[in-house]
């Protein structure tokens, strides 16, 4: 080895010297060696055997005859040996009788036990008996044969596959036939050893089966709780899709909806205005406009149509007007030529914000109506009254005035069942349902205009809460 000199001294002042990345490799310390379960994990013995029980599983659901051929050719095996030396060694000391019996009768004993391991997977339980009762006639005819390896088979696999009542019965059966074997029909010199040893091995069998149908049982639970949970997935993003296209259907229709009826409001005065005056050109241009507005709300109509789902909401609604904004949206459908009176009671202010937001839509929908149905020759009044438990939102307005030129293409107003592409009063009546309230949608009662009569189920729970951003 050589000695280890250590390095001089950087100068502070130098250019620092450049260092080795296998050096820094060298020095850095050994990630610790895996200790205990995880040690076991990876030891190459489990992985390969792990790995070898994963391609025997693959093998048996693609191919289970080839497998049934295997275990009936490894029975062949273990069996063949002791058919060729004509038994004479036994098992624990025993010593059967074959020697008093015709020579072919060991070799129609093996087939007969050999066979019908076929059918054990279509009827365990049937092969199960017929095997254990050719195995007891060969007891009672003295014979010890290593076919009896079948009978440990079948068992395995009614544990495996088989009715657990059967179960029951079959290693009852089995223990039985096993304990008067060893101790009476083939009596062995070591008895003790020999029943211990056979009773191990038909409880091995059973506890084996029991193992792999419960883990199978296991596998295919987590299988179909996947397989829930990858179908409520889907539905949960069905459903947050579907609501999420009728939150902005909703929006949509009251933003957009609003403020394209109150440019066509504004371009049909202005048109009309223009042509009092002679203005021919302008005139024209405005009511190309309104035309043009008429068109895209017809448009909007029919995209919502596709998008809102006729559900109920069940959230908050962003961006969230309030009674605040009642006042802007007012100042905008005066602009546009409507005449509208408003008037308010009770503590407006201690309103929840869902509650105010309900009541802006209503107002908001309810006057988008009257542009669209009546005309600016028309007349609103608005009242917002809050009581102990109730809001009351009432919209009325005059219609057309007789002898007043009426907006160009006017609209009568909507029927309340009406069923066309329109959502705007069955917006307001769900609105509504969501705090429990009654709507009120027809003519009034004096026969000229429309009234939109709204009373919300406010409770003081409610009332209590204060404006909040939903």
């Amino acid at each position: 080895m050589r000695p280890h000199r250590a390095a001089p001294p950087a100068d502070p002042g130098g250019p620092a010297d450049p260092v080795d990345p296998a050096d820094l490799a060298r020095r850095a310390p050994a990630p610790p060696a895996p200790s205990g379960l995880d040690a076991l994990w990876t030891h190459p013995m489990l992985r390969g055997f792990l790995r070898a029980q994963r391609r025997l599983r693959r093998l048996n659901r693609r191919s289970p005859w080839l497998v049934d051929v295997a275990v009936m050719v490894f029975v062949v095996c273990v069996s063949l040996p002791d058919l060729l030396a004509g038994g004479d060694a036994a098992p624990f000391g025993a010593t059967d009788s074959r020697d008093q019996l015709p020579a072919a009768v060991p070799y129609l004993f093996a087939v007969a036990l050999i066979v019908p391991l076929w059918w054990r997977r279509r009827a365990p339980a049937a092969v199960f008996f017929v095997v254990s009762l050719l195995s007891l006639v060969q007891s009672l005819l003295g014979l010890w044969q290593p076919t009896g390896i079948s009978v440990l088979i079948a068992l395995f696999t009614l544990a495996l596959h088989g009715s657990p009542r059967l179960l029951g019965r079959a290693v009852v059966v089995a223990a039985v036939q096993v304990t008067v074997t060893v101790c009476v029909l083939v009596p062995a010199r070591h008895w003790v050893l020999g029943l211990f040893f056979m009773l191990g091995t038909v409880t091995a069998a059973t506890a084996t089966g029991l193992t792999l149908r419960t883990r199978r049982m296991y596998l295919a639970a987590l299988e179909d709780r996947a397989r829930r949970l990858e179908i409520e997935r889907d539905q949960r993003v069905r459903l947050t899709a579907a609501a999420e296209r009728s939150r902005v259907a909703r929006e949509m229709h009251d933003i957009v909806g609003h403020n394209l009826s109150v440019m066509v409001g504004v371009a049909d005065g202005a048109a009309v205005l223009a042509g009092n005056r002679d203005e021919t050109d302008s005139a024209e241009a405005l009511r190309i406009l309104a035309e043009t507005g008429r068109q895209a709300m017809g448009e909007l109509r029919r995209v919502l149509g596709v998008l809102r789902e006729e559900q109920d909401e069940k959230g908050a609604l962003s961006p969230q007007p309030g009674l605040d904004d009642l006042d802007p949206l007012l100042a905008r459908v005066r602009a546009a030529g409507l005449t509208v009176t408003y008037r308010t009671a009770g503590d407006l202010g201690g309103l929840s914000g869902g509650v105010q937001l309900t009541v802006y839509r209503i107002v908001q929908e309810a006057l988008t109506n009257t542009l669209k149905h009546a005309g600016t020759a028309s007349t609103a009044e608005v009242t917002v009254t809050a009581g102990a438990d109730t809001v009351r939102i009432r919209i009325a307005d005059t219609g057309v005035s007789p002898g007043t030129p009426p907006n160009p293409r006017p609209h009568p107003h909507p029927q309340p069942d009406a069923s066309g592409p329109g959502h705007g009063l069955v917006g307001i009546r769900q609105r509504a349902a969501m705090y429990g309230g009654t709507v009120t949608i027809g003519p009034s009662d004096t026969g000229n205009g429309w009234t939109v009569d709204v009373t919300l189920d406010v409770p003081r729970v409610f009332a209590g809460e204060g404006p909040a951003a939903d």
